[in-house]
């Protein structure tokens, strides 16, 4: 099943710039974001949650601090119960620190914000929507109504990831990898300039999985979206991200933030280079608790929590 359009790359590109709104040069954008470090968009800075469960609380997150810039694609991994889901609700704006600030385009975040977009483990759809209704939802709730931009705006979204003739479906008609491919359109439909993920393909099969990864890239290199997402997949952080923010067991804290240095467009090949291969394990060694300090990574400084 073809994931895109079938046609030239540059086809595609023009297709999501209108569905984003903007004409861009995609390799220019990607330079411009490698060349010069940006002001971190999000900002969090030391980090602390507990949850009271019985008599003794549980500790999920102890101070993590890290900052997320423009354009970067960032992936949290770490061990089950680490905290990772926690704290991507905390940097949405959907969950309220002990301790800590969030900060976002340069102000305190407290509540959710419009230009945060999040894509939670399960897809969400209303069962008694179409798959047009369901990608229009957000304009309906912010607006109290939709305009023929908008329906067009929803089919682009739909064209991109590959669902246009799906249009009047209903999510019970779908496969889990199309209702998930529903809920990326809904919440780009708002242009957010961050996009939150919490392990959204995890409960789909690999090839399908593959596919949305490749997808997800392409939205992320052609619209320059800023990216943090939650994986418990090595391979996958590695193939998808700019950097990986690697969380200890219980309480979570940041015990690393390993560069990918892989040259982009990323391909599936280069899962199988010696590079892709080094990252992985350094990785590893890291969420097993050697700590090795390899090329690429380096330890939490006082620049992440500035």
């Amino acid at each position: 099943m073809n994931f895109l359009p079938t046609s030239s790359c540059r086809e595609r590109q023009l297709w999501i710039a209108r569905a984003i709104g903007r004409a861009i040069d995609p390799p220019a954008t990607a330079n411009r974001r490698r060349a010069a470090p940006l002001e971190p968009l999000l900002r969090l800075r030391d980090i602390s949650k507990a949850f009271v469960a019985g008599p003794t609380p549980v500790h999920a997150l102890d101070r993590v601090s890290f900052g997320v810039s423009s354009g970067e694609f960032v992936c949290l991994l770490g061990p089950s119960g680490s905290g990772k889901s926690t704290l991507l609700r905390i940097a949405a704006g959907l969950l309220d620190p002990d301790s800590g600030a969030v900060r976002f385009q340069g102000e305190a975040l407290s509540e959710p914000h419009d230009d945060i977009g999040f894509v939670f483990q399960q897809t969400n759809l209303m069962p008694w929507r179409t798959v047009l209704e369901n990608v229009l939802l957000p304009i309906e709730i912010k607006q109290g109504r939709t305009e023929p931009s908008d329906h067009a705006t929803a089919l682009d979204l739909l064209r991109l990831v590959g669902l246009d003739d799906f249009a009047d479906a209903y999510p019970k008609q779908l496969s889990g990898g199309m209702r998930q491919r529903v809920v990326l359109a809904r919440t780009l439909i708002h242009h957010p300039k961050l996009l939150l993920l919490d392990e959204p393909f995890g409960a789909l099969d690999a090839l399908t999985r593959e596919r949305l990864n490749l997808e997800l890239l392409e939205v992320h290199t052609l619209q320059a979206q800023t990216v943090l997402m939650v994986t418990h997949s090595i391979p996958e952080a590695v193939f998808l991200a700019d950097r990986v923010i690697v969380l200890s067991e219980r309480p979570g804290r940041l015990v690393a933030d390993v560069a990918i240095d892989l040259p982009r467009p990323r391909t599936i090949e280069q899962m199988g280079e010696a590079d892709f291969g080094r990252l992985s394990m350094q990785i590893r060694r890291q969420i097993n608790g050697i700590g090795d300090p390899q090329r690429g990574a380096r330890q939490p400084s006082t620049e992440d929590a500035d």
